[in-house]
């Protein structure tokens, strides 16, 4: 037996290219090309019947997004395994050069202009952080596990590019940057009590952070949140809309591009922010919840990955995709809804736009590379 896998983890370290594209996981690749075809209908829709408006630039989006996913597949696992603290440098830095270069749009300095399309590099960083996490931990043992002191550097790698985020302003990236985080310690086996004790400063801090940390428009973002029927026509204009457009598609919708909300241009970002609810108002609760299944599909497929691994590193690298993909959707339904705050997080590969799209797919390319070297195990060092 032993000898049976030693030949098989060499045979998987040495796989010519095409060996490596048989071995990728079919549905991790249909499930993200179905999402981005049903986005392109949604976008013909928000652009009033125009191919050129929101279709066109995106379907670029889309293929430079899958060029990059399989150049990840089928490269060696190894690279990422040493690229990993390099790659968190890249997107640091990028992510701190947004503060002095970057491209200001909706009230905010989160892009830098490449000339050709605007990349907000904050995205990326949440896949350093996974990729970062995932080579920090991945050769623990259970007793450095449970050392509070091994978790410190972690906390700096997220609080470092969290404060430059924040700034920039972007709070939901910042949010969900910590939600990857706390995400990843829990997979890792950290001490249940530290959440629990870290929840309780939280609630404990949280009029300091209120009175003395919080913008307005953060302030007004939780009130309208709290109580959107306040100001119908002001703060809470955007999530009355949403609610509006959703509930009215009942449980067939309204029909293709029939959406009074969104045709009428009620709808405030309809083909970014809120474009779930065009969703609902077009295509009803059966299309919506439709959708929904697709991304729950995608977690339980990424999770049946991650159980299956031999890797360590690649395990955890799995599983923080997955949290990443989670976090992307659960925020973004949640605020259309009218659940959780409205903070400017993009639906996955459905929202118009580039950064979001590239960085997921770049992670999905991570996962299929994982899934392809599945019998390999790997040293600290990446050999």
């Amino acid at each position: 037996m032993a000898r049976y896998k030693s030949v098989r983890t060499a045979r998987s370290e040495n796989m010519l290219i095409s060996e490596r594209f048989s071995k990728m996981s079919l549905s991790l690749f249909l499930l993200p090309i179905l999402i981005m075809a049903f986005s392109l209908v949604m976008l013909f829709s928000a652009g009033a019947g125009s191919f050129s408006q929101y279709v066109a630039p995106q379907l670029i989006k889309i293929a430079l997004s899958i060029i990059v996913m399989f150049i990840v597949s089928l490269s060696n696992i190894k690279i990422w395994v040493r690229f990993a603290y390099w790659g968190y440098a890249l997107a640091l830095i990028t992510t701190i050069l947004v503060s002095f270069i970057g491209f200001t749009g909706m009230g905010a300095q989160r892009w830098i202009n490449l000339g050709f399309m605007n990349i907000q590099p904050s995205e990326f960083m949440k896949i350093a952080l996974v990729m970062v996490l995932a080579r920090y931990f991945a050769w623990y043992n259970s007793g450095q596990i449970s050392q509070f002191k091994n978790y410190i550097i972690p906390i700096i790698l997220f609080a470092v590019p969290f404060i430059f985020i924040v700034i920039q302003p972007d709070l939901g990236t910042g949010l969900s940057l910590g939600a990857i985080m706390l995400g990843m310690f829990f997979i890792v086996g950290a001490n249940r009590n530290w959440f629990i004790l870290g929840i309780i400063l939280t609630i404990l801090s949280t009029p300091i952070i209120w009175f003395t940390a919080m913008q307005d428009y953060q302030k007004d973002r939780i009130i309208t949140f709290i109580n959107p029927d306040h100001d119908q026509m002001g703060r809470g204009y955007q999530i009355t809309q949403a609610k509006i457009a959703f509930g009215s598609g009942g449980f067939i919708g309204k029909g293709y591009m029939r959406g009074t909300q969104g045709q009428n241009q009620f709808l405030p970002e309809k083909q970014t922010d809120f474009i779930w609810t065009m969703v609902g108002e077009e295509f009803g609760f059966i299309g919506s919840f439709a959708l929904l299944m697709l991304y729950v599909g995608m977690v339980l497929i990424l999770y049946r990955m991650a159980r299956q691994v031999r890797s360590r590193y690649a395990q955890l690298v799995i599983f923080g995709v997955g949290i990443n993909w989670f976090i992307y959707y659960f925020i973004n339904i949640g605020m259309s809804m009218g659940l959780v705050p409205a903070v400017g997080v993009p639906l996955p590969l459905f929202s118009f736009g580039g950064s979001s799209l590239l960085a997921l797919m770049f992670g999905f390319g991570l996962v299929q590379n994982s899934w392809v070297h599945r019998d390999l195990q790997l040293s600290a060092k990446g050999g």
